[in-house]
């Protein structure tokens, strides 16, 4: 091929690469765009006090209330359950793979792991009401609802270990070789190292790992919405049915309410609350990692 030839194919990827770019960041402005203007709407008419500091909501039945305190309670209650189970294994799995496994054991099972995070979330809804309520929740709690934060938590924490082990693994594999070799020269075992050298040291790709995991539980839809239930109640029981921000969004867009109306707008709110709540823990853990990444290179 020419020079000329290949110039304007370069030319030509380097505008595609552009196009590309510019897809997605007009897809965000767009996104933005939609949920203000629908937002600023329905607070024309509903009190941003009483929508950020109500303890009640009930915006479909009389007397109406926009208190999203209950929403954001149930969100956060099963994103916490599930990083309390997640966190833990996900760890482990993640020192285990970096400092106890071979690179035979490591290449079968990080693909392994990796599948927790294909699975449908509908499958893991499912299989909360199906097995997990059912067989590990009341035998041991009889008075679990059949809808309850538990079970959404349990199934939404496993969805999140690969996330956890996935970049908590990366962190402690990006920790200098160095570092070990000295502990060892100490005559430190390969756990000290592991608890005292390495954890330390990826410790804040640790921490950007769990806030991003923790995004992920709080923008969670169907799993939740099938096990936990559509019960907005402002509790921090976990064995009772409530509902999160991203299940009340999927109770309205199922089409029985009419469109332009308040009921219709309150999902643009909720939906705007929920996407400043991910988009902070994003940008924090981004932030941290970047850190990190300072630090190492």
């Amino acid at each position: 091929m020419s020079a000329v030839g290949t110039r304007w194919r370069e030319k030509f990827i380097v505008a595609w690469l552009f196009i590309c770019g510019m897809a997605s960041i007009a897809t965000t402005i767009g996104i933005i765009w939609v949920l203000t203007s629908e937002a600023v709407v329905f607070f024309g008419e509903v009190s941003p006090w009483e929508f950020m500091t109500g303890t009640r909501w009930a915006p479909l039945l009389e007397p109406r209330s926009f208190g999203v305190l209950p929403l954001v309670f149930g969100t956060f209650l099963v994103a916490g359950g599930a990083l309390v189970i997640a966190v833990p294994i996900g760890l482990g799995a993640a020192i285990f793979l970096s400092e106890y496994a071979s690179s035979t054991v490591r290449s079968a099972c990080k693909p392994l792991l990796e599948v927790l995070a294909g699975i449908p979330t509908v499958v893991y809804g499912y299989f909360a009401l199906t097995v997990v309520t059912p067989y590990l929740l009341r035998p041991v709690a009889p008075d679990t609802e059949v809808y309850n934060a538990a079970s959404a938590a349990i199934v939404v924490g496993v969805m999140i270990i690969p996330t956890i082990a996935s970049l908590c693994d990366d962190a402690f594999r990006a920790v200098p070789s160095t570092l070990r070799q000295a502990a060892f020269a100490l005559s430190a075992t390969r756990f000290e190292v592991a608890t005292r050298v390495v954890l330390p040291a990826g410790l804040s790709g640790v921490v950007a790992s769990v806030l991003l995991a923790f995004a992920r539980a709080v923008g969670e839809t169907m799993a939740v919405t099938l096990a936990a239930g559509a019960m907005p109640r402002l509790t921090a029981n976990p064995l009772v049915g409530i509902q999160t921000m991203t299940s009340y969004i999927v109770q309205v867009s199922l089409g029985d309410t009419p469109h332009g109306t308040v009921e219709y707008q309150s999902i643009f709110a909720v939906a705007m609350l929920l996407f400043i709540i991910t988009l902070t823990f994003n940008v924090i853990s981004h932030l941290t990692l970047r850190r990190f990444r300072e630090v190492y290179e």
